[in-house]
């Protein structure tokens, strides 16, 4: 299967170059270089990945991001900032971008993060491809009145189903698999993201971050997802309310 991208940058040289590296994997790329071509390409295409520069002439990126996001809580998104945007790149990932990668980046690396999300993209769309899973394949973990279900794709607490992108979806199923086992940052961004790069173990820190928000009580005091200081992170059991 061919994995459609469409790339959003406004520099043509980088676009080009970014194209020529994309095209190596066997994925088609379409370009838009405005927010208004992207919008317009987003809705026709309908992209396995968007590979997002947040510095456009005529629109936000942040703003962009947001609306793929709106339109389909899955899609997935690459951002691509310069480095001294950090305000930019927490903003983006909190606004659910799945990834992002600060300019310049190596060919090589720009390969690999594509690779790891579009794994991760393929495995969900097959996912919805099975109408009926026999229920010896079921893929599914339940902590108390956590319920996840990797096949479906669906995931409850308390009975309420919760809104997760797939990043966060893939953490938390990660973490319920090992409870009580303390992955650092490095870990997780090898073993939820598929790739190792010191420094972007921030993309985990707003990924926890943003999941707290939405399974605990109190995020500013989280008694799930438990920070081990100096470690990192892990699932803490007796957080989990139990079952009505």
């Amino acid at each position: 299967m061919i994995n459609k991208v469409l790339l959003v940058e406004d520099d043509e040289d980088i676009a080009a170059l970014i194209q020529i590296h994309l095209q190596e994997q066997a994925i088609e790329v379409t370009h838009a270089s405005t927010g208004e071509q992207a919008k317009q390409c987003f809705s026709l295409l309908k992209p396995d990945l968007v590979l997002l520069d947040l510095m456009l002439p005529d629109a936000s990126g942040l703003d962009l991001c947001q609306q793929f996001k709106q339109q389909n809580p899955l899609q997935a998104v690459l951002m691509l900032t310069a480095r001294n945007s950090e305000v930019d790149r927490v903003v983006g990932l909190e606004l659910g971008a799945d990834d992002y990668m600060g300019k310049p980046f190596s060919g090589r690396e720009l390969q690999a993060r594509v690779r790891a999300l579009l794994r991760r993209v393929n495995l969900i769309n097959n996912s919805h491809s099975v109408k009926v899973i026999p229920e010896k394949l079921s893929s599914g973990i339940t902590l108390k009145a956590l319920q996840l279900n990797k096949d479906k794709r669906s995931a409850f607490y308390q009975q309420n189903e919760l809104d997760l992108t797939a990043t966060e979806f893939d953490l938390l199923y990660f973490f319920l698999k090992q409870p009580e086992h303390v992955f650092s940052r490095a870990q997780l961004l090898e073993k939820v993201w598929g790739y190792q790069h010191q420094c972007y173990e921030h993309t985990v820190n707003s990924h926890v971050n943003r999941l707290r928000q939405k399974i605990e009580i109190n995020p500013a005091k989280p008694a799930i997802i438990e920070t081990v200081w100096g470690v990192g992170y892990k699932l803490n059991p007796k957080g989990v309310a139990c079952a009505e």
